[in-house]
């Protein structure tokens, strides 16, 4: 666990799959790779139809995930607390 979020892995959502979701947060996590390069357009698409549901859309790369991953942790932290910080207000 993750600050006790819980993370839902490979979840389908519309005519999407995100790598992880948190329900909590309404936050999908996509972790990019190499086949991500020419898939751009796709990925665009895909985040403005979650963005449009209300979900929020944190990219990491696989590079990281695999060599840096508290850097990762880190930079999801702080996507989480400037993305949400206000919305309690």
């Amino acid at each position: 666990m993750f600050y006790g979020i819980d993370f839902d892995r490979q979840k389908i959502i519309g005519n999407y799959i995100v790598d992880f979701y948190v329900r909590r947060l309404s936050l999908a996590i996509e972790i990019d790779g190499a086949s991500h390069n020419e898939k751009t357009e796709y990925d665009g698409r895909r985040d403005a139809y979650l963005n449009s549901l209300g979900i929020k859309v944190f990219h990491t790369t696989d590079f990281d995930v695999l060599h840096n991953m508290s850097i990762v942790l880190d930079e999801m932290k702080h996507y989480i607390i400037n993305s949400y910080e206000h919305e309690e207000e």
